[in-house]
């Protein structure tokens, strides 16, 4: 055996290994390797190699290479790796945004497109079938077979409900029934544009109902914003062509309904300790509502709904049951969306979007209605309006703490 001194150079500027005499405990004393990042600062790192006895043949004719620690096309620094995926996350939330932006503002057309849908084929069936009860039923039915299929499917989670929920929740179905009902009543009776100018007013029973039973006192921002609500249903009332009591009475009785359901279902939020979203509470309202109401339906109307009662009464069948259907499921959709809106968005917002969403039905309905409108009747639908809007936004002002 020969031993050898090997010298060996390398862009990591390496130091030359001096030679050892090879012994019983034979080893390299440990090398320091210079990076040659291109980089401020010079780094240096220590890299111990284990002893081991090394055997060179002399008779070795395998050429000896450069030992490249680093290889040439490595990264600056591990720096940028950091700030390459810093980028990428901050990308891919503006990417995120963007999708939920543009998915909420799907929904909200939605919202207003259901609305104006429910409304328009609603009014053209009340017209020539004046059964609101039954009307109502039907739609209740198509809103519980949509649910049992959502539930069936998987497309929205089945809840598990204890006896004591929908004890808590028939009172909701009930007022929910009756706000229907005299919604349906009021677009019988009176104009689509004059029902919703009079539902304008629901901000009004809000706070009333708020103060009377869940104890909210309404700061005097809310109480000012009430009375353009309040002055421009009168005005429009008094310059309505259509205007007859029964379809005013029944537009402030839904009003009433609605408004009690949106108390009552804050109080059975606040008394469970597993309360149910909007979604699943709304779903059970709907089923528990064609439940209690398709008797009542068959009481006071009779079974009306058939195709030989409708060509008995001289209607056209198919028109008549389209528009039902088209109907029904434009209402259960458009709530259903409007809860859906309610869990990505504050309820401010949504009361604003509600607002517009008003508008956009009465001048929808006009348009399609040809309805009569006079200047006055226009400025009373829009000062009810502003003052729906400046509500919304009062709303969230609160009052000052009082000092102790």
């Amino acid at each position: 055996m020969q031993s050898a001194a090997y010298s060996v150079s390398s862009p990591c500027s390496i130091p030359s290994l001096k030679p050892r005499k090879f012994g019983s405990r034979a080893g390299f004393q440990p090398i320091r390797v210079s990076s040659s990042f291109a980089a401020p600062e010079r780094h240096e790192h220590s890299v111990s190699l284990p002893n081991r006895s090394w055997r060179l043949s002399s008779s070795s004719s395998l050429p000896l290479r450069a030992w490249n620690l680093v290889p040439s096309d490595s990264k600056p620094d591990r720096f940028e790796v950091r700030a390459t995926a810093a980028e990428s996350a901050g990308e891919g939330e503006k990417s995120g945004s963007l999708v939920k932006t543009l998915e909420l503002g799907l929904l909200f057309g939605l919202w207003y497109l259901f609305n104006i849908y429910f409304n328009i084929y609603n009014k053209q069936v009340l017209k020539v079938f004046h059964y609101p009860v039954t009307i109502s039923a039907v739609q209740f039915a198509v809103g519980t077979i949509i649910v049992s299929l959502m539930w069936t499917f998987n497309l929205y989670k089945r809840p598990k409900v204890s006896g004591e929920q929908l004890v808590a929740i028939v009172p909701l179905a009930l007022v929910h029934i009756l706000g229907n009902l005299f919604t349906n009543m009021s677009l019988g009776k009176v104009a689509v544009s004059f029902t919703h100018t009079i539902k304008a007013m629901e901000p009004f029973f809000s706070v009333v109902l708020s103060a009377m039973f869940l104890g909210e006192l309404p700061t005097l921002w809310v109480v000012g914003s009430l009375l353009p609500i309040v002055g421009g249903v009168v005005l429009a009332s008094v310059t309505e062509a259509s205007f007859n009591w029964p379809g005013f009475w029944s537009a402030m009785a839904s009003n009433l309904a609605n408004q009690s359901r949106n108390v009552l279902s804050k109080k059975l939020m606040v008394k469970k300790e597993e309360s149910l979203d909007n979604i699943t509470l709304f779903s059970i309202i709907t089923i528990m509502s064609f439940i209690l109401l398709a008797p009542v339906a068959i009481f006071v109307e009779g079974i009306k709904f058939t195709p030989a009662y409708m060509q008995s009464a001289g209607l056209n069948v198919k028109e008549v049951v389209v528009r039902s259907l088209l109907a029904a499921l434009s209402f259960h959709a458009y709530q259903q969306v409007s809860y859906m809106i309610l869990q990505r968005v504050s309820p401010v917002t949504h009361s604003v979007g509600n607002c517009v969403k008003r508008v956009v039905v009465i001048v929808s309905s006009v348009i399609f209605f040809k309805t009569p409108v006079s200047l006055i009747n226009s400025l009373g639908t829009g000062i009810a309006l502003a003052g729906v809007f400046l509500y919304s936004r009062v709303k969230r002002i609160k009052p000052k703490a009082k000092a102790a």
